[in-house]
């Protein structure tokens, strides 16, 4: 249905575009014709009138697409797996997927599940009381669906084989890396196939994520392969600082210790949008690198990046479904909109983010202000929006309090003194990276060289 009606609604968006085109052309030829631009009209029109097609039918292609796909797909019998697909984004661990497994597709889509990882024959989920859960049944699939079996979807059929077409099956299999998962429904032929690639996707990076988070677990048991830890959590953050037209972005990232919880993000949304991020959790190794790559993953994978209040809540609601004790983090979550000139922001108890700002009297300080509370420990009461104007030439600093909390041999913080009010506005002029620098060279030397104490984690964006 999505797809015949999706081949019907492009092919009128073509024709109906390409006749007018056609028809504009015509007319200013026509009126044209007489004139000396004449030659450069039936030159130019053609070209012009093609490119205006190629822009005008993919923006409705895409429009339409999304109105279909709601309709169709995300409706009726096929909506019971929608939200499971929802729901898996925010699985970590087998304990979540099977609490999911048992809300979206046992209770309400009345389906039987069985979980197998097959190199080793083990049963991780089995539907109590169902199909799934029949030793004749458990033996037909072990023997049509052996080790080694092909990643991919396949349709299952009354004799638990495979068959070609979803019209007469009684279930599905999602298979990946030795993992075999097992849907069986009676009204199977009744979700739209659009919808099983997407199932598939989201599987993936489950067990993918899943797998992350276990090797994490495995490895800090050993002290002697913390180095590999932090090499893995390191892996979460950026690589490399993307090219974004009209801002410029620089990072310092320093652990105390071979794992840390501070962690950064810059994500570009469109060609005047970024979505940047910086944030600490409290305390220190496997806990706070296990929410820190949590915290990362669940922003990541959020589809609208610029609706900020619902992802500091999956944040939230994340970080307490991991059920440790006294873990939270401060976070900053700002969209820098270069074409409003404009940042918008959640900033979750971050005590140090700030713009420079040019003045007639050198830069000002101007302070983000806090306006949500800790996330992941407390009841988040209703998150707010805020929003700042921004000029050509201000320069956003996010950093941890590793940065401000440096104290010199007397007990004095950094952030307390003219030094550092002094250094933010002489290295606001500067590039990001000079700036960044400036910063770091202020505070080992007010350090006295001596050991930190904290993380320091900062990120400069200069706009303009």
């Amino acid at each position: 249905m999505y797809k015949t009606r999706k081949k019907i609604i492009f092919w009128l968006i073509d024709a109906a575009v390409l006749l007018l085109s056609v028809i504009i052309s015509i007319l200013l030829v026509k009126k044209n014709s007489g004139s000396q631009t004449a030659i450069v009209i039936y030159a130019g029109v053609p070209a012009v009138v093609f490119l205006a097609f190629l822009v005008i039918a993919s923006a409705l292609r895409h429009f339409f697409d999304r109105i279909l796909y709601k309709k169709f797909v995300l409706s009726g019998e096929t909506k019971f797996l929608g939200d499971f697909i929802d729901a898996l984004r925010f699985c970590y661990s087998y304990e979540d997927l099977y609490e999911t497994i048992a809300k979206t597709l046992e209770m309400n889509a009345d389906c039987s599940i069985l979980f197998i990882e097959r190199k080793k024959n083990y049963v991780l989920y089995n539907s109590p009381s169902r199909v799934s859960s029949y030793s004749s049944v458990r033996d037909k699939i072990s023997r049509n669906f052996p080790v080694g079996w092909k990643n991919g979807i396949e349709f299952i059929g009354p004799t638990f084989d495979v068959i070609s077409s979803s019209k007469g099956a009684r279930g599905f299999l999602l298979c990946y890396d030795d993992y075999q998962f097992f849907v069986f429904n009676r009204y199977t032929r009744l979700f739209d196939n659009e919808i099983y690639m997407k199932l598939f996707e989201e599987y993936v990076r489950f067990l993918s994520r899943n797998k992350t988070i276990s090797n994490l677990s495995e490895i800090s048991s050993l002290t002697k392969e913390w180095e590999q830890l932090a090499q893995t959590q390191v892996s979460f953050l950026p690589h490399d600082i993307p090219e974004i037209p009209h801002l410029k972005i620089a990072t310092y990232y320093r652990p105390l210790v071979n794992v840390s919880g501070d962690y950064y993000s810059i994500l570009p949304i469109s060609s005047s949008k970024t979505l940047l991020m910086l944030g600490d959790v409290s305390g220190k190794g496997l806990p706070a690198a296990l929410i820190m790559g949590l915290v990362m993953n669940t922003v990541k994978i959020i589809e609208n990046k610029e609706d900020l209040v619902s992802m500091i809540q999956s944040v939230d609601r994340a970080i307490k479904n991991m059920h440790l004790q006294d873990k939270y983090t401060v976070l900053f979550l700002g969209i820098v909109d270069t074409e409003a000139m404009k940042i918008t922001y959640i900033n979750a108890s971050m005590s140090d983010p700030i713009i420079l700002t040019r003045s007639p009297e050198g830069y000002r300080i101007k302070s983000l202000a806090s306006n949500a509370s800790l996330v992941g420990i407390i009841d988040m009461d209703d998150v707010t929006v805020s929003e700042h104007r921004l000029f050509r030439g201000d320069s956003i600093l996010l950093a941890t309090d590793g940065v401000s909390e440096v104290m010199d041999d007397n007990g004095v913080e950094l952030g307390d003194t003219e030094l550092f009010k002094q250094t933010l506005q002489s290295g606001a002029s500067k590039q990001p990276q000079q700036f960044v620098n400036d910063i770091v060279d202020l505070i080992m030397k007010y350090n006295g060289d001596k050991r930190l104490h904290d993380d320091i984690t900062m990120m400069i964006a200069k706009v303009g």
